[in-house]
């Protein structure tokens, strides 16, 4: 037998082990990953209210989408946001398995948990935590008010708390992991303030500002103790965690639409999310993508006379 064919016969049949070897190596690979992956996602569930207010403002399906889309598909970490459009799921099973609930909706009598609110204790008694943003931190003091400052650490009281359009300047609190990859900046909302905290104060401030005359734009149901909280650090964000393990974040921003193509603003509120669902807030903090202009105006709920949001340009000027 000559050289070559020896050689031939060498190949032919190492070549077959090299491929099994080959494709056992990558099957292996393929079930590391697998096994890398976590098991169960954290659920979370956003609760977007139905349509308020003129278009660009109380876009609360609009921005609970952008806020979908970063966590499910630009921050990397093991969850799953899911999103209820306009209304409190009928579903009892809707919230299974949540690690939290976000609530971005109006509030006052109409809040939408009001119907629901010892389903929602039943929930929450197990851990689960509940995120309110905007003006479903608002809801009427008594039964409502006593059991929303044990579930988030307090509420906006309708007469004791103010809700002028100000310019803020954001800073969030540098000991606390919402904090985490979060600048000073600036945002104009209609930033509640002064709200109704119980003595001892049992939460924690995650992002405060400084409401100075200045810095209002226009005043909304105010009283005296608006004037006297001028010139006084206000909590705009604010944190609890609870007896049953859970936790509890109250955050008034949330009414212009365009504040979510605010990097500082929008990685505030998603880490605030994924601190409430019990995750831990990645170093940098949570990532996500610029909301560009084309962004801001998808799923924008259908109103009378429908604008462009355009990308906000602060500071926002005060009214004649």
């Amino acid at each position: 037998m000559t050289p070559s064919l020896r050689l031939f016969q060498r190949l032919a049949w190492t070549a077959p082990v090299l491929l099994f070897l080959f494709l056992l190596t990558q099957a292996l690979v393929r079930t590391q990953a697998e096994n890398d992956e976590p098991a169960d996602k954290r659920k979370i569930y956003i609760v977007a209210g139905p349509p308020s207010h003129p278009s660009g403002q109380h876009e609360f399906y609009a921005g609970a989408m952008i806020l979908q889309r970063a966590l499910n598909e630009q921050s990397g970490l093991p969850l799953e946001a899911i999103v209820y459009k306009h209304a409190w799921p009928e579903d009892p099973a809707a919230f299974e398995n949540a690690a939290a609930v976000v609530i971005y909706s109006d509030g006052g009598g109409g809040h939408p948990a009001g119907p629901h609110l010892d389903e929602l204790d039943a929930l929450l008694a197990k851990g689960v935590g509940l995120m309110c943003m905007h003006y479903a931190v608002e809801v009427p003091k008594g039964d409502w008010g006593d059991r929303f400052t044990r579930w988030i650490g307090g509420f906006y009281e309708g007469g004791f708390s103010v809700n002028p359009h100000w310019n803020a300047k954001m800073e969030a609190n540098r000991h606390h992991p919402v904090s985490r990859g979060v600048g000073v900046t600036l945002a104009h909302d209609e930033w509640y303030f002064n709200i109704r905290f119980p003595q001892p104060k049992q939460a924690v401030d995650l992002m405060t500002a400084l409401p100075t005359e200045e810095a209002l734009t226009r005043r909304i149901h105010w009283n005296p103790a608006g004037d006297a909280a001028l010139g006084k650090d206000q909590a705009l964000m604010w944190g609890i965690q609870r007896p049953d393990g859970g936790r509890g974040v109250g955050f008034t921003g949330g009414h212009w639409h365009y504040n979510w193509a605010i990097d500082e603003f929008r990685t505030l509120v998603l880490n605030a999310i994924v601190w409430t669902a019990g995750l831990d807030v990645p170093e940098s903090g949570v990532k996500s993508d610029p909301v560009a202009e084309e962004q801001l105006n998808e799923n924008l709920d259908p109103k009378g006379d429908m604008v462009r949001v355009q990308l906000p340009d602060l500071p926002v000027p005060k009214k004649d």
